[in-house]
């Protein structure tokens, strides 16, 4: 019972007994449908921004049942590029942080944690709504600073789950970047409106 108190809160270091539930043997467990959710409004978020930006998505604004379905399909089409972009950019990191260092990333459960805090690490993904919806002359300004904002974010989670210097993040990061960008390049030679 006595390691059941090691649990605190970090605001008022009172006894925290929901902790309990949430650690197990010093492991963060948390539940992967907050993450997976995060994730899908993350990608929702994206895709209606790129849905705006799509020349022909709010020219016509005809009732017709088939221009409501193309522009439907148009808006899952965009939700699809951004889930792959995101992909490439996740795998692109975990290729990058296991080739530098391949004891960091030993156990499946290693890989689960860092995905996780990747994931929660884009929340600032959800900023793009509000850009979007305020729309001015500085939008594009503002959605630099949450990309910016966004990989600094990840950045640090990589960081504190791996307990890495600072320079191996941004290194990941960056072939991240990279491998997104080539996806983006691939479905832009196929043909696809990105």
């Amino acid at each position: 019972m006595a390691e059941l108190s090691a649990f605190r809160c970090i605001e008022c270091n009172r006894e925290a007994a929901e902790l309990y539930r949430d650690y197990q043997r010093g492991v963060l467990r948390i539940s992967i449908c907050i993450h997976g959710k995060l994730c899908i409004f993350c990608l929702l978020c994206e895709a209606y921004l790129r849905w705006l930006q799509l020349q022909d998505s709010s020219q016509n604004i005809d009732p017709d049942d088939l221009i409501r379905y193309a522009k439907e399909w148009d808006f899952y089409r965009m939700f699809g590029i951004a889930s792959l972009e995101q992909t490439s950019f996740l795998v692109g990191i975990f290729i990058a942080l296991w080739q530098m260092r391949p004891e960091m990333l030993k156990t499946k459960s290693d890989f689960i944690l860092l995905l996780k805090a990747l994931l929660l690490s884009s929340y600032g993904k959800l900023l793009l709504i509000p850009a979007v919806i305020w729309e001015h002359d500085y939008t594009p300004l503002c959605l630099m600073l949450i990309k910016v904002f966004v990989l600094t974010s990840n950045s640090q989670a990589i960081r504190v789950t791996l307990n890495l210097n600072r320079m191996l993040p941004w290194l990941a990061i960056f072939i991240g970047l990279v491998l997104e960008n080539g996806a983006v390049c691939l479905f832009q030679k196929m043909g696809w409106n990105v």
